[in-house]
């Protein structure tokens, strides 16, 4: 007789999440052996790797893959990994990617400027390949937890949000429509203007980064910037001022 209990049927709710996606690295380094023995360990550790050759194959790959993470050599030919690093902060879809410099230059001096390019991490070469498993973790795992705490205080603000948008919406419609007195001239760039429109629609930070296809922390910057153009503070008086001067839809 087995002393086993029975299994219960588990209930709808209960049924086990999916696992999450291998985290996506791009791996960027001019020479083959390293690029060769790093991807194989990286992958055996379960993560999903695509290799460049150079700045210039990284930075094509980068726009198509949007990897997670980037790790790259400083010095190689064509473009280095600096000339990569910049190219990534200054894309609105990679701005917030983490990078981790990977290279045989290990003196203060180098890590310092390259902390100060950007990066969020610097393993000077040689290094041990369990160190590199375990510092790539840590910038993942930290992304992570920005991206999900990021989306936690969206969806504590997007009910509330929405239904500040519908009473703007109502209010603007029951006083007739009426366009604005004066008209207001504003120097949007198409990304700050579809941004505008989607904080309209009452879409927080999370949505519209998945929509526009970039990161949480360009969409921060887009509002950020939306404020200072027109003299708002939050994202209600935002919306109230761009519903009253005809700015979005």
């Amino acid at each position: 007789m087995s002393l086993e209990p029975e299994s219960q049927p588990a209930a709808p709710d209960d049924a086990p999440q999916q696992p999450a996606p291998p985290a996506r690295l791009l791996l960027v380094d001019d020479e083959p052996g390293l690029r060769t023995a790093v991807q194989a360990y990286l992958e055996d550790e379960g993560f999903q790797v695509t290799t460049a050759v150079d700045g210039e194959d990284g930075w094509a790959k980068a726009q198509e893959l949007l990897p997670d993470l980037v790790i790259s050599d400083v010095m190689m030919p064509r473009l280095d990994g600096y000339g990569l690093l910049r190219k990534l902060r200054a894309d609105e879809r990679l701005g917030g990617t983490p990078v981790i410099f990977l290279t045989a230059k290990g003196m203060t001096a180098d890590r310092i400027e390259g902390f100060q390019a950007g990066c969020d991490d610097y393993i000077p070469k040689p290094f041990d390949p369990d160190e590199l498993v375990a510092r790539v973790r840590n910038v993942v795992r930290r992304q992570e937890r920005l991206l999900a705490e990021a989306a936690r205080f969206a969806d504590a603000d997007i009910g509330q949000m929405a239904k500040q948008i519908t009473e703007i919406r109502s209010l603007l419609s029951n006083g007739g429509g009426k366009k604005p007195v004066t008209a207001v001239q504003h120097d949007f760039t198409p990304r700050e203007a579809s941004v505008l429109q989607l904080v309209a629609e009452g879409m927080m930070n999370k949505e519209i980064a998945r929509r526009l296809e970039t990161s949480i922390r360009n969409v921060e910057k887009y509002v950020s910037r939306l404020f200072t153009k027109t003299g708002t503070a939050s994202r209600t008086e935002l919306v109230r001022y761009a519903l009253e001067h005809g700015l979005v839809d």
